[in-house]
């Protein structure tokens, strides 16, 4: 059967008014109701075991039970089944598939930068280098070379508290090697696309800049109260929900909630060694999405 073909039928068929101001509250009741009746028969077969041989039946009566109250939610809101199911597989398509942008994008390329310059191009292999030094006033700063060349400024927590935020930079980095982007990582390699006036101010300009750093300070404030990720087995999901809010204008608003996770994980697997280690050299590859740490 169909499934707004149901949604139709299953309206039809209410015992209640419809458009009366509690009828969603009614079938949210319902809906309650029907949930713990399927507990229950979860109960009943953990404690009977293969003898309660009507369980699959009960089992198909109780979501059908739980099918006709989301239905008439739906039919009282104005929506159909189909699209919330359409909306629900792409929700968890793009929270769990690892696509690859070029699958995304409407050019033919591995990355966004593809077919510039190599003066515009973010190197596709780079090694960064961490090292906590202290400053005359006795406070810790991180200074960081790519490839031997001193990348942006020296860098301190600016924090009350020594969170080692000074090494934050490595999210930026995280996020060229699983995403290919990083406007702030753009900017300091020198490698902004201004041959094209629109894609330099848009994508490389000061707003998305600002985006970028957001979005570390963001995940940052979150990781703190969920162990920096150590032992985590993902990133929430309104977190990556708000993460594509931010970028959705942009390029990397192609990027899936999937990608945008592995590239927090693997920023922050790498921050924790900095933050233990005060230092150390990261290999970066593009083409294969790694980050390797090395002690110094």
């Amino acid at each position: 059967m169909d499934i707004n073909d149901y949604q139709a039928k299953a309206s039809d068929t209410a015992q209640f008014d419809k458009n009366k101001d509690n009828a969603i509250s009614i079938s949210l009741l319902g809906l309650s109701g029907e949930v713990g009746e399927l507990l229950t028969e979860y109960k009943k077969r953990m404690r009977d075991g293969d003898s309660y041989k009507i369980f699959k039946e009960k089992i198909i009566e109780e979501l059908g039970d739980i099918l006709w109250y989301l239905s008439f939610i739906a039919t009282n809101e104005g929506i159909e089944l189909s699209e919330v199911m359409y909306k629900n597989l792409q929700k968890t398509s793009e929270r769990w598939e690892e696509l690859q942008l070029h699958d995304q994008l409407d050019f033919d390329g591995e990355f966004f930068d593809d077919g510039r310059e190599e003066h515009e191009k973010f190197p596709r292999e780079f090694v960064v280098e961490f090292n906590e030094l202290v400053a005359d006033d006795g406070k810790d700063y991180v200074k960081i070379l790519v490839n031997g060349e001193e990348f942006g400024d020296l860098l301190r927590d600016n924090s009350y508290s020594d969170d080692y935020y000074r090494f934050h930079d490595v999210f930026h980095f995280s996020y060229v090697v699983v995403l290919g982007w990083s406007p702030i990582v753009r900017r300091f390699l020198g490698c902004k696309r201004k041959e094209d006036v629109k894609i330099d101010e848009v994508e490389d300009g000061g707003r998305a800049a600002v985006i970028d750093e957001a979005i570390s300070v963001l995940v940052f404030d979150y990781a703190k109260n969920h162990n920096y990720f150590e032992g985590s087995g993902g990133v929430d999901y309104e977190l990556l929900r708000t993460i594509n809010k931010l970028t959705c204008h942009l390029e990397v608003g192609s990027c899936t909630t999937k990608q945008w996770e592995r590239a927090i994980i693997l920023g922050f697997k790498i921050w924790r060694r900095l933050r233990d280690k005060k230092k150390g050299r990261i290999i970066c590859n593009m083409h294969d999405k790694s980050m390797m740490f090395e002690e110094i």
